[in-house]
């Protein structure tokens, strides 16, 4: 299947839906455990029918989905065309879409020496060296965030060079970077926005806030 590229999937216009970092996001508001259950288990024979199956969160109020490739690790056509199936089934038994609510909460860390640092963090993260793919540890269960290394110049250590990455729908990055403002961040550089934004809090924590746009 081709890999689509950030353009294709926005111009698909799947309204109920979001990339972030790698795979479509979508929020459901079920209201109740029932409504949700209901709507899990029609999700889950489409998904079945098609042999192609989405990662689910079920909780009281709220359905969460993702959609991914997992055989290519991107967005294919298969992901766009059961995203509409699902939004479908949504609107058939009255449930309703939230798609700016969705984000992605990841962690880097800057590292001159992959090989060395990598293993230990997937071992401590997941209890497996295997977890860690090209530059980043994954855990396929969902237990902990993602985190990926960037590379950097040799440090000495203890300096920590660890930042987080929080992925928002594009669509309302600009709103949520100024309610960050508001509550006292700053904008520490803009240079390279939409992708992304570094805002500080009153302390210079940073927060990367990133979006799939000019990628």
């Amino acid at each position: 299947m081709e890999n689509l590229t950030n353009q294709q999937i926005i111009d698909a216009r799947l309204d109920d839906w979001r990339k972030l970092a790698q795979a479509l996001h979508a929020r459901f508001l079920t209201d109740d455990f029932v409504t949700g259950l209901r709507f899990v288990t029609v999700v889950a024979e489409a998904a079945e029918a098609a042999g192609h199956h989405p990662d689910v969160t079920l909780t009281y109020p709220l359905v969460d989905l993702k959609l991914i490739s997992h055989d290519v690790g991107s967005i294919t056509q298969r992901d766009v065309d059961l995203a509409r199936q699902i939004s479908e089934i949504a609107r058939e038994q009255g449930i309703s879409a939230e798609p700016t609510a969705v984000t992605q909460f990841e962690l880097a860390l800057d590292t001159a020496d992959l090989a060395d640092v990598g293993p230990f963090w997937a071992a401590v993260l997941t209890g497996s060296v295997d977890a860690l793919t090209a530059d980043e540890v994954r855990d396929a269960t969902g237990r902990v965030p993602s985190l990926w290394f960037q590379g950097t110049e040799a440090h000495e250590i203890p300096r920590q060079r660890f930042h987080v990455d929080l992925w928002v729908p594009h669509d309302v990055a600009d709103e949520r970077i100024a309610a960050a403002v508001a509550a006292g961040g700053r904008v520490v550089d803009d240079e390279q926005a939409p992708s992304f934004v570094v805002l500080a809090d009153p302390e210079g924590n940073k927060v990367c806030v990133c979006t799939i746009l000019d990628r």
